[in-house]
């Protein structure tokens, strides 16, 4: 397949599934013209199909149940059962079994094209590997740590917080949004919402890139005097379940959250076909145009592997560490340049 007849034949898949709507997919098409850093995002299917021929020298690795869909962008904040500051993966849609080196080429590749399109500017290719994979090894060998933005990693909460949305701003954004119609899943947002909150208003919302077309709702209500928001996405299978010809109900990404090293969000759950979440100002996703300036790039990328680690280590910690040390020291880069090469050309061919 070329990377036309691939988005054709997934979407074709995702529509056995759910309804898609139409017009965010175009929107999705037109977003991955952008530049090849939005096309790797919108495009973890292609990247599966690529992964499989140009990864294969990394598929003796151990596997363990990946993230799938890991990129830079794709971290961020929320608040744990205590109402602490949590940072870490917080999108986990396409978790499935993969090599453990699928996640890092993944994440790595997309800080190249990151470095590309100057969202990275001060660092070189084979140093962002380095920290990569340095703060994944360290949160193996130490068995891992959440990251808490508490008392600790203050440099980490001055990126996260440092551009927190303005909370007038963000609910005026929300109240913005367009009244859902037609069907909506009003039992499952009811469900979700705090005991008592009145009135419930639901109203659509389009976000992200590799999601875009899935129904995506959320409900706005008045709880103790404050407004509170809860998100539901429609919930798919990774296409790691299209790659293999199949239809697909397992729910990895569950067990995938449940398995972690991290303090988990309270309010994630996938419920009736639909992924839940809550939406607040606090809790948002890394967006590399907004962070502080004065950010530490590499420190923050060892952080990105040691959060990659609290991921893996539950699956196949001790097989993992002895992998990594068979490996050259440049595997990563060497890998990351091969798969980044890769999306280049897809990207192209995209264009035409």
């Amino acid at each position: 397949m070329d990377i036309h007849q691939a988005t054709q034949s997934y979407e074709t898949w995702v529509r056995r599934h759910i309804p898609v709507r139409a017009k965010d997919l175009e929107l999705k098409h037109a977003r991955m013209r952008e530049s090849p850093f939005v096309f790797l995002r919108g495009t973890f299917y292609r990247w599966l199909q690529r992964w499989a021929e140009d990864g294969a020298p990394l598929a003796d690795a151990p596997r363990v149940l990946a993230i799938g869909d890991l990129h830079i962008e794709n971290f961020g904040t929320w608040r744990d059962t205590e109402g602490r500051l949590v940072w870490g993966v917080n999108d986990v849609d396409e978790a499935c079994r993969l090599p453990y080196t699928q996640d890092l080429v993944r994440l790595a590749s997309s800080t190249l094209l990151a470095i590309e399109v100057d969202h990275f500017t001060t660092i070189a290719p084979k140093d962002a590997c380095s920290a990569i994979l340095e703060g994944y090894a360290a949160s193996l060998e130490e068995y891992g740590d959440p990251v808490v933005l508490a008392e600790r990693r203050r440099w980490l909460r001055h990126v996260a917080i440092n551009r927190l949305r303005d909370p007038a701003e963000f609910w005026e954004k929300l109240a913005l949004l367009p009244v859902a119609s037609g069907t909506v899943p009003t039992k499952t947002l009811r469900a979700v919402i705090p005991a008592g909150s009145e009135p419930m208003r639901v109203v659509r919302r389009v976000a992200g890139v590799g999601s875009l077309g899935r129904p995506r709702f959320v409900a706005i209500a008045t709880s103790c005097g404050g407004l509170v928001a809860r998100e539901a996405k429609a919930w798919v299978p990774s296409a790691a379940v299209w790659l293999r010809g199949r239809t697909g109900h397992t729910k990895d990404n569950v067990t995938l959250l449940r398995r972690a090293v991290r303090a988990a969000d309270p309010f994630f759950c996938v419920r009736d076909g639909w992924i839940v979440r809550r939406l607040a100002p606090d809790c948002r996703g890394i967006d590399l145009e907004t962070i502080p300036d004065d950010r530490d790039e590499l420190r923050l990328l060892r952080a990105m592997g040691w959060e990659t680690g609290n991921l893996h280590l539950p699956s196949a910690r001790d097989q993992i560490l002895k992998d990594l040390r068979r490996r050259p020291s440049n595997w990563l880069v060497k890998s990351a340049a091969r798969m980044t090469e890769t999306v280049f050309r897809d990207w192209r061919d995209w264009g035409r």
